[in-house]
């Protein structure tokens, strides 16, 4: 697989990796012996790269990833801290990261953390230079070898990119949330700040396998977190109306080329998109992890096709978000 320096970490990961939260909760129930054989089934695809936080499922994420650490010790995994709170700026402190940081290596079972990241706190946090110190001691104390953000808004991305420790950016790109391409990217690659993208998918939307008669489970934050009940809506569909996006999908299944799943040809446009560093798509099973990761060694798509992607964007889905985020 090919791989790219993730930003200021300095270490070279496969441009497909995994993102963990399906195999922690919020995804309908994933039993532990096949997330771990879909953390296994990926990094024997390739995946180098895997990404995971605290609070999913309470922790259950983290320990399962640390389980495969065990196995496979040479994997980068970047976890993400701040969401088991009240979500308030002044619970940002270097004592709280101390304790949460422990946590966190003991479900991963690491002395280092390869990689913390800041999940969506307050808005407020990100400027905030007490946050930034805090984080620094962190390094200092080796607890983490280096930390970056996860935001919602490019708005924030560009406040973390402009900090010199911050290693890298997690934010939300795929074919329906193109906003991050105009300032965020360019922004990143120039201070080389690497750029992790989630939601790929859009929730599984892009995938091309969902209709208005899918039904999700009561489990499932596509079915209870459809208007932002639990978090910030943007994390569900990209924010976009099911419906719409339905339309869209279609609109985009006739640019797919012969050999492609869908969802492989979304994850294919993310990582053609200069500064991205890696795209971590999640998966339930092995052979969604195995499929996920073949996308990289599809071709670059060619330059009518991603003019065609951004046709649908601008008629159907920019109306909906790129003001929001």
């Amino acid at each position: 697989m090919e791989e790219r320096v993730l930003g200021r970490t300095g270490r070279r990961v496969g441009v497909v990796g995994l993102g963990a939260w399906q195999l922690g909760a919020d995804w309908g129930e994933v039993g532990e012996d096949e997330a771990l054989a879909t953390l296994r089934a990926a990094v024997d695809a390739g995946v180098s790269f895997v990404d995971t936080a605290d609070v999913y499922g309470d922790g259950r994420s983290e320990q399962i990833v640390g389980r495969l650490l065990k196995e496979r010790p040479g994997v980068t995994v970047a976890t993400k801290m701040g969401r088991r709170v009240p979500q308030e700026p002044s619970a940002y402190t270097l004592d709280n990261f101390r304790a949460w940081n422990d946590r966190s290596r003991r479900n991963l079972g690491v002395g280092t953390l390869d990689l913390v990241q800041l999940h969506c706190p307050p808005t407020p946090v990100y400027s905030t230079q007490a946050v930034y110190d805090a984080l620094d001691t962190l390094v200092a104390e080796g607890r983490v070898a280096a930390y970056g953000v996860s935001v919602e808004t490019c708005e924030e991305a560009l406040t973390a990119i402009a900090r010199p420790g911050v290693a890298t950016v997690q934010i939300i790109l795929n074919a329906f949330r193109l906003k991050p391409l105009e300032r965020v990217l360019p922004a990143a690659a120039e201070a080389g700040v690497g750029v992790i993208a989630r939601v790929p998918l859009a929730s599984g939307l892009l995938s091309g396998r969902y209709s208005l008669d899918t039904a999700f489970g009561p489990d499932d934050h596509r079915r209870f977190n459809r208007h932002g009940e639990a978090f910030d809506v943007g994390e569900t569909f990209s924010g976009v109306d099911y419906a719409t996006g339905l339309a869209a999908v279609e609109r985009l299944r006739p640019l797919v080329p012969e050999g492609m799943t869908m969802a492989q040809f979304a994850l294919r446009w993310i990582v053609d998109q200069h500064g991205v560093s890696v795209v971590i798509p999640g998966a339930r099973n092995p052979e969604q992890a195995r499929s996920n990761v073949a996308a990289a060694a599809f071709p670059p798509l060619d330059a009518e096709t991603r003019t065609a992607v951004a046709a649908v964007y601008d008629e159907l889905i920019r109306p909906l978000v790129h003001h929001r985020w």
